[in-house]
This record gives C-alpha cells, sequence and structure tokens, in this order.
C-alpha cells in the first residue's frame, strides 16, 4: 500500500495504467494540433481553415454520444486490462491511418481517422475512472486521482505544445515528423498497457444493448439512483464547460486584450494547465487520504473568486502587451488551482459510492453529459461574442456569475457536500490530527462495527476526517441537537440515541436503524460509554454494543482518541464558556484502530479493555 501518492508511480498496479493514459492524452493532442499546422503548411484560405477548425472538434467529440453507452457496457463486461490493450492496439491502426493522411496531405483522412480516435477515446474513458477502485484502496483514491488529473492536465498541454512545433516554419519535413511521431506514441502506449495488471471483470454476464439511444437514458438512469453521485457527475460535467468556456477564448483574449505577442496563448494554457495539476495533487494532502468532499465548495468558491478578478480586471481591447498580464496569469492560477479541488473529490466520490457492477456504466453516462456540456458552452460563447456582440470580460463575467449560481444550486440540493466542508474546516482550524492504524484495520468494503472513547463534542467530526470510508455515528441525543453542529450531524446521517428511561422509542429507532446499515455493508460507529468522559478516564462500556452484536454479528474495530481531552470542546473546564481556547488552540490529536474482534467473542468487557490499554496514560 502507499503511503503517499508518489508512491504509487513505483508501483505496477498504477504506474503503467498511469503511463499509458497520459501517452494517450498526449498523442490525441499531438495529432489534433499536428492538424491544424497543416492546414497552415499547406497555404489553404483563412475561410477554408475555419471551417475545419470548427468542423474537427464536433468529429471528436461526436462518438461521446454515438458510443459512450456501448463503452461502458463493454468496460463493465470484459477485464479491464485487456479491454486497455484493445483500445490501445485500435489506437496504433488509427494513427497508422493518420500518418498516411499527414504524408498525402489528405484533409479528408485525418478528419476520418479524427473521428476514430474520438471512438477510440470513447471506448477507453470508462475504463479511466472505473479501473482505480480495483487496484487501489479507499485512502488512495483522492491521491491517484490527483495524479491522473494533473498528468492528463500536463500531457494534453505538452501535446497541443508539441504538435503545434512540429509545422512551425518552413519546416519541409513537417508531414513526416507527424506521421512518425503520432506512430511511435501509439505504439509506446500499447506495449506499456502490456504491463498493466489484469484486473477482473465488473459484472462479466452483462447482456451488451447496442442500440445506444436506450442504453444512454438507461445509464442516466443509474446516475440518479444515489443524489450525491448524480450531482457529483453535474459537477463534473459543470467542470469540463468552465473550462471549454474559459480556455476558448484565450487565443482571442491573447491577441486583443494582451497585445497579441506569439506564445501568449501558450503561456495562459499553461498557467492554467498547470494549476490544475497542482491543484489535484495537493488534495491528498489537504484531504487527509479520505474522499474529503467538503474540498468541493472550497474549489467552487475559490474558483469563483478568481473568475470574477479576471472578469472584473481584464485590460480593454487593444491594450499593449503585457498590460494586465501578471494579473491575467494570477487568476488563471487561482481558477486552476482551485478547479483542482474542485474536480478531484467529485472523481473519488463517484467511484468510492457506486457499486462496482455499474461504475463504468456510471462513467460512460457521465462521458456523454460532459460532452453536451462542452458543445453547449461551445455554441453560448460563438452565440455571446458573434451575435450579442458581448466582450470577453463580459462572457467571463455572466461565466463568474453562472459557476457561482450553480455551484449553491448543488451545495443546496446535496447538502453533504457543505456539510462535510463545515467539518473539515473545523477539524483543520481546531486540531492537528495523527491517524495510526486506519488503513490497516477498518475494512475498505462490507459491514463494521467502530467503538471508540468519547472525550469532546468534535470525536464524530475527527473520526469522519480520519477513517476513508463514509461512517454512520451513533450519539447521544442531547449532543446530536447542539445548535448548528445539529445540521452537520442530521446531514451526516448520525443516528441519535437515548437511554431506555429517558426515551424507549428513540432507542429502539436506532437499534433498528443500526442493524438496518449494518446490513447494508455500512460502517456504523458508537461511543459504548453512553456520555461523555468528566474526568478524562474511559468510564464502562455498557452493554448497548452486545445488543448490536446479538442482532448481526459484525467485526468489531476498536478505535481510540488521544489529546482530546486537554482540547477544545470537552468538558475539562467546566462550560463552554471557560474553555481555554488560545492555550489549547491547534492541539496535537491522535487517532489509533486496532485489529478488528470477531463479533461472536466481543462483549463490553472485553472491548472496553482493548480501548483502554491502546489509550495508555494519554488522554
Amino acid at each position: 500500500m502507499a503511503h503517499n501518492q508518489f508512491e504509487l508511480l513505483r508501483q505496477r498496479r498504477f504506474l503503467p495504467f498511469f503511463a499509458t493514459q497520459s501517452l494517450g492524452a498526449f498523442n490525441d493532442n499531438v495529432f489534433r494540433q499536428a492538424i491544424i499546422g497543416l492546414l497552415f503548411y499547406m497555404g489553404v484560405s483563412d475561410s477554408e481553415r475555419s471551417i475545419y477548425a470548427n468542423l474537427a472538434p464536433a468529429i471528436f467529440i461526436l462518438p461521446y454520444f454515438l458510443f459512450s453507452a456501448t463503452a461502458g457496457q463493454i468496460a463493465e463486461k470484459l477485464e479491464k486490462s485487456r479491454l486497455i490493450r484493445i483500445t490501445t492496439t485500435m489506437e496504433i491502426v488509427i494513427m497508422s491511418g493518420a500518418a498516411v493522411g499527414f504524408l498525402l496531405q489528405n484533409m479528408t483522412v485525418l478528419l476520418v481517422c479524427l473521428f476514430a480516435t474520438g471512438v477510440q477515446s470513447a471506448l477507453f474513458g470508462p475504463v479511466k475512472y472505473s479501473i482505480l477502485p480495483s487496484v487501489l484502496k479507499p485512502e488512495e483514491l483522492t491521491g491517484g486521482n490527483g495524479l491522473v488529473e494533473s498528468g492528463t492536465s500536463v500531457f494534453i498541454l505538452l501535446g497541443m505544445l508539441l504538435g503545434g512545433m512540429i509545422f512551425q516554419g518552413d519546416h519541409a519535413h513537417g508531414p513526416i515528423v507527424a506521421a512518425t511521431a503520432v506512430v511511435m506514441l501509439a505504439v509506446a502506449g500499447n506495449l506499456v498497457s502490456r504491463a498493466i495488471p489484469v484486473t477482473e471483470a465488473a459484472a462479466p454476464d452483462l447482456r451488451i444493448g447496442w442500440n445506444p439511444i436506450p442504453e444512454s437514458v438507461r445509464l442516466m438512469r443509474l446516475v440518479r439512483k444515489q443524489p450525491a453521485v448524480r450531482n457529483s457527475v453535474l459537477g463534473v460535467s459543470w467542470f469540463w464547460f468552465v473550462g471549454t468556456m474559459l480556455t476558448a477564448q484565450l487565443p482571442t483574449y491573447g491577441d486583443n486584450n494582451l497585445g497579441g505577442e506569439a506564445g501568449t496563448y501558450t503561456l495562459l494554457l499553461a498557467v492554467f494547465s498547470i494549476a490544475t495539476g497542482v491543484g489535484s495533487l495537493l488534495c491528498e494532502k489537504l484531504s487527509g487520504r479520505t474522499v474529503e468532499i467538503g474540498l468541493v465548495p472550497l474549489g467552487a468558491f475559490g474558483m469563483a473568486v478568481f473568475l470574477f478578478v479576471l472578469a472584473l480586471w481584464l485590460p480593454e481591447t487593444g491594450a499593449t502587451y503585457g498590460h494586465g498580464m501578471l494579473h491575467t496569469i494570477v487568476s488563471l492560477a487561482g481558477i486552476g488551482l482551485f478547479a483542482g479541488f474542485y474536480v478531484v473529490p467529485l472523481f473519488a466520490l463517484i467511484q468510492s459510492r457506486t457499486p462496482k457492477r455499474e461504475l463504468s456504466r456510471v462513467i460512460a453516462a457521465m462521458n456523454i453529459q460532459n460532452a453536451a456540456f462542452i458543445v453547449v458552452a461551445a455554441v453560448i460563447g460563438v452565440a455571446a461574442l458573434q451575435y450579442l456582440h458581448w466582450s470577453i470580460p463580459q462572457l467571463f463575467l455572466a461565466l463568474a456569475i453562472a459557476h457561482t449560481l450553480v455551484a449553491l444550486w448543488i451545495f443546496t440540493v446535496v447538502p453533504e457536500f457543505l456539510m462535510r466542508f463545515l467539518s473539515w474546516l473545523l477539524v483543520r482550524v481546531l486540531y492537528r490530527l495523527r491517524a495510526r492504524g486506519i488503513e490497516e484495520y477498518v475494512p475498505d468494503e462490507g459491514p463494521a462495527l467502530l467503538v471508540c472513547n468519547h472525550v469532546s463534542y468534535m470525536d464524530a467530526l475527527i473520526l469522519a476526517a480520519s477513517i476513508p470510508r463514509p461512517v454512520r455515528f451513533v450519539m447521544y441525543y442531547k449532543i446530536f441537537n447542539i445548535p448548528v453542529m445539529r445540521w452537520i450531524f442530521r446531514t451526516a446521517k448520525a443516528i441519535p440515541i437515548a437511554g431506555a428511561k429517558e426515551d424507549p422509542a428513540l432507542m429502539q429507532r436506532a437499534f433498528d436503524e443500526i442493524d438496518a446499515t449494518l446490513a447494508e455493508g455500512e460502517l456504523v460507529c458508537i461511543f459504548p460509554e453512553g456520555s461523555l468522559t468528566k474526568d478524562g478516564e474511559i468510564a464502562p462500556f455498557k452493554s448497548g454494543v452486545e445488543k448490536i452484536l446479538a442482532r448481526r454479528q459484525v467485526a468489531v474495530v476498536p478505535m481510540v482518541l488521544r489529546g482530546m481531552w486537554t482540547s477544545m470542546w470537552s468538558r475539562r473546564d467546566g462550560r463552554l464558556k471557560r474553555m481555554r481556547v488560545p492555550r489549547r488552540f491547534r492541539a496535537h490529536v491522535e487517532v489509533e484502530a486496532a485489529p478488528a474482534i470477531d463479533g461472536q467473542i466481543a462483549t463490553a468487557e472485553l472491548l472496553e479493555a482493548k480501548v483502554r490499554g491502546m489509550r495508555g496514560d494519554a488522554a
């Protein structure tokens, strides 16, 4: 298991796949930019070049509408490394045809190959993200997705640069260089793909439907099964909308608003791409190796701020070179950085919350929706500039407003995003958290009961920030009902419980819900002491844990919190108003898990002794 995302780059379960998809993104963009370069090389008229420039993206994206539904089903049915080898072999055949097109300088052949490249990309797309949960642990998902996103951003940029350089100047051998480059890159991708380990098919018994329209409808229904997944898919598609709208205007913006020096567009695109990659890589560090969807609101609103900055401070049309350049670079870097925070957790959530038998099809449905959003963004951009005669600053301002409204709508519809952001912010601001044993002993899938000592009002949030999987917490109803915290606990689907003498009906409902949650294969965490410690010591464990295990014998994972007694939100200093905030701000807190105990032998006494031994003298 990798202890940070960069260790994955040394492991066979990840590196060959990462290299294959990076080479694929690189080659696609070399090919597409080389086609544009060939148009200049051939000396076609401006009108013809404009036709090809607008036709090429449409030709490339059309296969996503036609073949994504089928591709998702095939990715579900076939073993994934085999399917990747098939698609990279297709790439060799397609790029061999493209090489002929470059050598003959035949645009018809090249556009046919571009369509075929779109087909190949549509087939590879569902595998690209559905393979990650099969080869990575839940705590590695955020880091793995960060690497994939950053690698894709950087290699797209490098491909565009190399493809644009092939026909620069009076390069007499441009067609030969382009033909050789695309074929060699395709062969390299295929060779690397052969090192990808075998990954079992998710649904080998699936019957494939070949009609794209009804199958696309069925795929979209799969997406809508879970609101969090549905809105995460919508969030990813919106990311493509914003990215398309933004980057499509950069060439004109560079010419009209920044003085039009050579290389301006390339510089701006490089800043945006590299910043997105950096933001993607930082997600693992910020999330604490969990699928931390609390980063999504941070990313979304950070993007909004820098979009407004970019829109409101753009230099006027006709500005001299360099005027506003630094401001533009900073704005694009900010948008890209926060875009990484925004999109990587969304991918990780989709992968972690979708059943493995459905994940490839959900990714395929997302690709269809992404393609639609890209087309809509392109159409709106052209309509706003050409027919409504908006300026680019006006278009960017409209984009900033629309992005803010969409973000607010998504977080209103699925409050879990905002809840996780608030809890993430509280934990990261108030504490310095260290987790031990979580990756080894909390199961990656299936039901388990987590038991932990109870020290403060923040215990559930601390544990949630340490555990990669979603956890249902059982908590005393008076803690559940604390103002402000109540909204967080309710949105997190915590289970309130009361004593038998206080509210027997509530207690029975809690036990029923605990059993139902475990039956669904989820994690449940309880604090067997029944209340917060009043003196820093562990109180005797009550029999509730035995009642849970009597109904459903699942594995029990002992956990312990250290450092919370002298931190904020414990009962050490009496009432909350007398908390020693300055003294214990950013307290060091530890969470540790131990090997699971069989539910058949676990008792309250045994679990209490285990937790006491784990805690030692550190309260």
